[in-house]
């Protein structure tokens, strides 16, 4: 299933936009409860004008908010990502430590969002478990856990430590585009023929086309 879903999205990649750790950290901070499409048109701007941690730590409250306000909850995310500057250079001089323990004690962060800055800035295998990947693993019948850790050791056991981070990329890009919480597009599904879930969503190929959704654009 995971080398047809590959071949299906050999492109696959974090699609929050960013050139250092420090940048996906934020975003992805920044991502919850709304789309990478909206941190991204925030991001650039927000990146020019603040390059660093202490950036980030000696930000003016008020400025920071307004920029944030896009993405929500705004008044949480501009004093998540303020903590977190200042903790960077208190503990780690402005830099995002490469290291999964260190980055779960970062105010913000949890397995998840380390699993990605891992993963996609630092080329660390991790598993990314968010909604669509847990939701994915649970149709395939891969796992039956709920909780996000177990299911990240039970996959994680399933897969050579070297493709984890791509895993993770493919099923959230799967998850986005065609495995969808309420409607899947089963009739188009490339791995119908063994997902024990098939039959879930829209079996009629034509109509299952209609249903397909892109978190950027459809290249």
């Amino acid at each position: 299933m995971y080398r047809v879903l590959h071949d299906t999205y050999p492109y696959a990649r974090c699609e929050l936009d960013f050139s250092t750790p420090l940048e996906l950290l934020v975003a992805t901070i920044l991502s919850a409860q709304t789309t990478d499409v909206g941190v991204n048109k925030v991001t650039p701007t927000l990146f020019a004008r603040y390059p660093d941690a202490a950036a980030y730590a000696g930000a003016d409250r008020e400025q920071l908010e307004q920029l944030l306000r896009p993405t929500g909850f705004f008044r949480a995310k501009t004093n998540a990502v303020m903590t977190l500057g200042q903790t960077l250079v208190e503990r780690y001089d402005g830099e995002v430590p490469p290291r999964l323990k260190d980055l779960v004690t970062l105010p913000g962060v949890g397995r998840k969002t380390a699993n990605v800055v891992l993963g996609n800035a630092f080329g660390i295998p991790g598993l990314t478990v968010d909604t669509h990947f847990g939701r994915l693993v649970r149709r395939f019948g891969w796992t039956v856990l709920d909780d996000p850790v177990k299911v990240e050791q039970e996959i994680g056991a399933l897969f050579p430590r070297k493709d984890w981070t791509m895993l993770s990329n493919v099923l959230i890009f799967h998850g986005r585009r065609m495995c969808h919480a309420k409607k899947p597009a089963c009739g188009v599904c490339p791995i119908a023929r063994w997902c024990p879930s098939y039959g879930d969503g829209e079996t009629d190929p034509e109509k299952a086309r209609k249903l397909l959704k892109y978190e950027m654009a459809p290249a």
